[in-house]
This record gives C-alpha cells, structure tokens and sequence, in this order.
C-alpha cells in the first residue's frame, strides 16, 4: 500500500509537467472534408496563426468520406493528448447521427468540444428571371402550385438539404428537392435557370448576388447582415423561426486534459481576432465565433436538438 501510494505521488507531478510542457511536438489539424473547400480553408490559415502562438508546427490533414465520418472518426479513435484536433462542422458534430444508418463513433462522447469558428448564415435566393421578389411571394407561389418549385442542394443530407425541408416545415409551403453532387453545380443551374432556388451559405453564393446572377430574398439570421444590408431577415420577411447556419468548430479526442482544450481555445480566439483571420472571414459572409469550450459544447448541444427534430420529421437520409 506505501508503495502503491508512493508511486501515485510520483505520478502526479509528473502528469502535471507533461500537461504543462504542452506543445513539445508538432500538432495535427484533420479536415474531414476534401482539400479546397470551406473547412480545408478556414483551417489552413487558422494553422499558420496557431503553428506562431504555439511554438510547433500545425499540420493539416484532409481526410474526406462519409459526410466528415471518416476523419472525425479517425480524431474520436486518436490518444486524448492534445495533438490531434478536428475541424469539424455541423454535420458530423451534430447532424450525422441522425441521417446515417450507422456511425463508427457515439457523436455524444467522443469529443472535448474547444471552439466555435465560424457560422456561416443561409441565405434564400431565387433565379434573377424569377418573379418573385420577397419571402412571402415565394412562398404564396409554392402553395399554389405544390411541388413545381425546384429548390437545389449540395446532396441528400447537406446543411442545403436540411434548410429547405426546415424551410418546407416552417412554411406549410411544397417544393421540390433537387440535389446534386456539391453546391457549385447547384448554382450554376441556378442562374441559367434549370432551378428556382436555393437556400445557400452566404459566402458561397455572395459573389453571384453581387454580380445579379441570383436575387436574394432572406437572410436566416437574427439581424440584417452588414455584407447584403438590404436583404431582411426571415424574421422581416414574415418567418421568424427559420434561423439556420452552416458552422465549423474546433474539437479534440474526449478525455483530452481541460487545461489543454482551454489553451487551444484561448489561442483559436486570439487568432479569430486578427484581421487576417476574422475580418477575411467576416469580409466573404461568415460570423466569426471564438468563445469558450463550455459555450461550444452548449452550442453544440442545442444545434443537435434542433436538427433531430427537423431531420426525423422530413426523413432525411445520406447518400
């Protein structure tokens, strides 16, 4: 027993320094998304900020597949040692459970949630040839002719998915799903025609609403957002429960020591800050987060509630 009780001593000093020496060797960023899109971008600046407020190089690593499952679940199996990180996004810390038969991971406890990074809102926006010039006669226009809308998304299961069928919900209005393999070619079909809508992230489509290629009718925000200050609010536009974003967020393996996540969190915030960080991402139409790991994990917590209920209710299912 004194010996037992002698070596627990020794321990503990010992697992304090290591924890305090945190960083000594390089970190892991996994994208769980192909390189180039959102998530792969955000993360690689946000490397370079870190690999300076650390002291050790930050590396990313793009493992897509399975809707983010396969590199989330690659972070969720990795040791809880503070150098393996997920950049991940509402689908495979929220959403994934519940359009997929089956996870390789319990979403619920497999990670130490850090830090919200960026939300991005949706916006609803309608073909420029369109007649319809407000929320309100959009959905007038579906209601009397159910299902001859066509609305566009990145694919079964996408954030783009879900906004319509919460749209559809919120509404009573019937509109046509229509996905396709990624947002890009949603919006080229858009804008010459071939669909009516979409329900967008804003810095995806911003560009074509400032060149007129699109019409946007809302914003499913709280408030007017400063990078289209005339487009109301769905709130405005007589909808005031359709409040919806696509989001990324920072998390680590669970049982990743709290001093460690609180450190990460810290240095996620103070990089957020920075001009070339937040306000690049605020200038292309995102809201940028920061916070603690308890308000992430709150976020978190509420994002999932909200989206069981809208996934269940339209069974939604992934590709």
């Amino acid at each position: 027993m004194l010996r037992r009780t002698l070596l627990a001593s020794l321990a503990i000093p010992a697992l304090a320094h290591a924890q305090g020496a945190w960083p000594s060797r390089p970190l892991r960023i996994v994208v769980p998304f192909p390189p180039g899109g959102l998530a792969d971008l955000l993360a690689r600046p946000l490397a370079v900020r870190l690999q300076t407020a650390l002291g050790q190089p930050v590396v990313v690593e793009n493992r897509p597949g399975a809707g983010g499952n396969i590199g989330a679940d690659a972070v969720a199996k990795a040791a809880p040692d503070g150098y393996t990180w997920l950049l991940g996004s509402i689908g495979p810390l929220a959403a994934n459970q519940f359009l997929f038969a089956s996870m390789p991971y319990d979403t619920r406890t497999a990670f130490a949630p850090t830090a919200l990074l960026v939300n991005t809102p949706k916006v609803i926006v309608v073909n420029k040839d369109r007649p319809w010039r407000s929320l309100g006669e959009l959905i007038a226009a579906a209601k009397a002719a159910p299902d001859s809308l066509r609305a566009g998304s990145a694919g079964n299961g996408s954030s783009l998915h879900i906004a319509i069928e919460l749209l559809k919900q919120q509404s009573g209005a019937a509109i046509t799903h229509v996905p396709y393999r990624g947002a890009a070619p949603a919006v080229t079909d858009l804008v010459s025609g071939q669909i009516d809508l979409m329900i967008d992230n804003l810095p995806n489509i911003l560009p074509q609403i400032r060149e007129g290629g699109v019409r946007a009718l809302a914003v499913a925000t709280p408030e007017r957002l400063p990078q289209i200050p005339n487009v109301p609010t769905t709130a405005e536009a007589g909808l005031p429960s359709f409040i919806f974003g696509t989001w990324f967020g920072l998390a680590a393996p669970a049982r990743t020591p709290a001093e460690i996540v609180s450190r990460m969190a810290s240095a996620v915030d103070a990089a957020l800050r920075e001009p070339e960080i937040g306000g690049r991402l605020a200038e292309q139409g995102a809201v940028v987060g920061g916070g603690t790991p308890e308000a992430f994990a709150s976020f978190i917590a509420a994002q999932t509630a909200s989206l069981e209920g809208v996934i269940r209710a339209a069974k939604i299912r992934a590709d």
